[in-house]
């Protein structure tokens, strides 16, 4: 989309009050965990761009509470997996032994959109230690939801998407379907699948290193879980929007519980 159609589609410029109320008006308050998926582009025209939506963001759940975004690398995955492109075999090795290492300050994020590549520079705002599949935090327990995040648990027990659960946060998603705690529900639930080994670049006492481990086997059904979700439970899924984008609130904790028994049941 161009800015000549995000003017032509906006009524008025989106801003960060704007941005803020209409959060707030979602259930979104002070003090709240929140993990935030999100799109720019959905918003419609952004009075001063990317950094006027993490300040309503921000706004919304005040110093008193957390904000949490994606901000994976997935080009420093292992390269045999690649679909999007694919890379020549020839390659595969030359990518695992020469790619730059993974760095939280300055790797740059990969389809995750430009307000979670905002927020990740943002003073306070602290990112976790894995090479693909990092979160960065702000707010009151940025560095406990951070900390500890292992390279053998990209979105497992170890990981930022556990102490999001055991905090209860709300997933707040503006404008998109992604939604990452699913993921977690794929570590704890007991399924027939086949792992997949992955792994990434990064420094350790000052030495670059590759280090793998192993992924749930992910199946596409992530909205069929989400719907049957709502479908059960239609009070706790909260529809709104956030100036033009489409947005979906709910708790974490009973969405994650609800994908285990179904993945159990379904898978």
């Amino acid at each position: 989309m161009s800015e000549g159609d995000a003017v032509d589609r906006t009524d008025a410029p989106v801003t960060t009050d704007r941005v803020r109320d209409d959060l707030r008006a979602l259930g979104v308050d002070a003090g709240e965990t929140a993990l935030v998926h999100s799109s720019l582009s959905a918003l419609g025209w952004v009075a001063g761009g990317a950094p006027t939506v993490v300040d309503g963001v921000l706004d919304a759940v005040t110093e008193t509470g957390t904000v949490a975004v994606p901000t994976h690398s997935t080009q420093l995955s292992d390269p045999t997996h690649w679909e999007n492109p694919p890379i020549p075999d020839e390659w595969v090795d030359v990518v695992k032994r020469e790619a730059a290492p993974y760095r939280p300050e300055s790797t740059p994020t990969r389809g995750m959109g430009a307000i979670p590549d905002c927020l990740r520079d943002y003073p306070g705002t602290v990112r976790s230690r894995h090479p693909t599949t990092s979160f960065a935090a702000w707010g009151v327990d940025a560095e406990a939801v951070t900390a500890g995040h292992a390279y053998d648990s990209p979105m497992g027990e170890q990981s930022p998407l556990a102490r999001l659960y055991e905090r209860d946060a709300l997933v707040v998603r503006i404008g998109v379907d992604a939604n990452t705690c699913l993921h977690l529900a794929e570590y704890r639930a007991d399924f027939d699948g086949t792992p997949e080994t992955n792994g990434g670049p990064v420094v350790e006492d000052g030495e670059r290193r590759w280090v793998e481990f192993e992924e749930p086997e992910h199946r596409d059904d992530f909205r069929d879980i989400e719907a049957a979700f709502e479908d059960q439970y239609p009070d706790r899924v909260t529809r709104g929007s956030v100036a033009n984008a489409e947005t979906v609130v709910c708790r974490m904790r009973p969405l994650v519980d609800f994908a285990v028994d179904w993945m159990e049941r379904t898978r």
